[in-house]
């Protein structure tokens, strides 16, 4: 029996112990604004000048009918480009995505440019990080508590605190997105599925601010409506997103024109496939990554220079079409844009007792805007399955960051997938606005019949 106890309160220490690294002292905390910036990215060069001084761009801008883009950026050229053939010198820098890329393809290259670091955020969105950097906590792997509106972790300790970052990041009060996907064959050929996202947030939300508690961890409404083909038109899919595990998670519905109803949906999570990819996007793939974290052990393994997708504006705008971005094997990498920048780099060991397809994950999250920029996905048998790729733009418009478009690369079939493009249609609209009531099943089953 006092064996029992020890252990018992060895563990119970060892909880409080986890919980007290969610957050850091004030003489931390200090760091932000001064040689950090204020949500925890180093404000300084690098050694050799490689990667640049943090010089954030003001706001500018419309939130509507803006696509992305910065004229003295996109007339850059590039520096230099790695290939199969000089791979070897970068690849101390390169993701095991990218080396496989190389290695496979004589056509894959990566075209890297000069290196900007203009990121900024909205400054309400400083004031709180910095308020979060010694007041959120977190209990296990999803469970938040006295967080509010900005970054929780911006110096994190744990390797779930980087991803939470990237999943509670500003992105405006409300936004409609036209997310157009292609399901791209070894020969170049793509099917396209045109869907519709409107989104409202309410933890990142500086006029209407929710924040987390462990009682209250709703943090967005999605709702998705896909209008194409039409085998697929029709498809809804609602969620609130809430910060916690089981009940207290995600609450999920989907729409099939089939059935004619909404139903209850717990299989949109993890590694089920999202509807309408013929098993080409896992849910939890969805924006890099998403859902509950429960299901793996993080490692915080630290910070490295590598070569990403930045300033993507040339691959995110409306020059650029469809065709001319899906290629045979790869993305068109004459139009993807490449520079060196530091990144958090975290571990994910999926726990036997939740089984997923990856039983290994690695991230690479932006030290800039804790946008995840890659991740390598391997198997069971420790293979690298799937390579994801998000190519990082910056909207000065909004003061706000992210991955437009996103890539999965199958490492065994050679096909690829292209999701977040809308070169084609709409940019983004960060003016929508929705009734009260606009995120709820009967709201959905009663637009799906109209």
């Amino acid at each position: 029996m006092k064996t029992l106890s020890l252990v018992l309160s060895a563990l119970a220490l060892s909880l409080v112990a986890t919980q007290a690294l969610a957050k850091v002292d004030a003489a931390e905390a200090a760091k932000l604004g001064t040689t950090l910036t204020p949500i925890g990215a180093e404000k300084a060069a690098n050694k050799d000048g490689t990667i640049p001084v943090w010089t954030p761009a003001p706001q500018s801008g419309s939130l509507k009918g803006e696509f992305p883009a910065d004229p003295k950026i996109d007339a850059e050229k590039p520096k230099f480009t790695i290939n199969k053939a000089n791979m070897s010198q970068y690849s101390a820098k390169l993701t095991e995505g990218h080396k496989h890329l190389l290695r496979s393809y004589d056509t894959y290259k990566m075209n890297v440019y000069p290196g900007h670091r203009n990121v900024s955020w909205p400054q309400e969105i400083y004031d709180a990080t910095k308020v979060n950097a010694t007041a959120c906590t977190i209990d296990g792997t999803d469970i938040l508590d006295n967080c509010k509106i900005g970054f929780p972790f911006p110096i994190p300790k744990t390797g779930v605190e980087p991803i939470w970052n990237h999943k509670l990041k500003w992105r405006g009060e409300s936004v409609t997105r036209y997310n157009n996907q292609m399901i791209v064959q070894p020969n170049g050929e793509f099917q396209l599925t045109k869907i519709i996202e409107d989104v409202q947030f309410s933890y990142a939300s500086i006029k209407n601010p929710v924040p987390l508690t462990k009682t209250s961890g709703e943090f967005l409404k999605y709702l998705s409506q896909t209008v194409a083909p039409p085998r697929l038109a029709g498809t809804y899919i609602l969620v609130h997103e809430k910060a916690g595990t089981g009940n207290d998670g995600r609450a999920a519905w989907l729409y099939s024109p089939g059935l004619k109803r909404i139903r209850r949906a717990p299989t949109v999570c993890c590694d089920n496939p999202y509807e309408g990819t013929d098993g080409h996007q896992f849910y939890d793939q969805v924006d890099m990554f998403n859902g509950v974290l429960d299901g793996y052990t993080w490692k915080l393994v630290g910070k490295k220079e590598i070569y990403i997708g930045y300033n993507a504006n040339k691959l995110g705008g409306p020059e650029t079409k469809f065709k001319m971005m899906a290629k045979p094997k790869h993305l068109n990498q004459d139009v993807a844009r490449y520079e060196l920048h530091r990144v958090w780099v975290v571990e994910a060991t999926n726990i036997a007792t939740k089984r997923h397809t990856f039983a290994k994950r690695v991230f690479y999250i932006d030290e800039d805007g804790w946008n995840i920029a890659a991740v390598d996905d391997y198997d069971s048998r420790g293979n690298l399955y799937q390579f994801q790729e998000g190519h990082m733009i910056f909207g000065a418009n909004l003061q706000a960051s992210s991955t437009v478009p996103e890539v999965i690369y199958h490492i065994t079939s050679g096909r690829y997938f292209i999701t977040a493009t809308f070169n084609e249609d709409k940019p983004l609209n960060l003016t929508a606005k929705f009734s009260p009531d606009y995120f709820t099943s009967a709201a959905v089953q009663k637009k799906s019949t109209k």
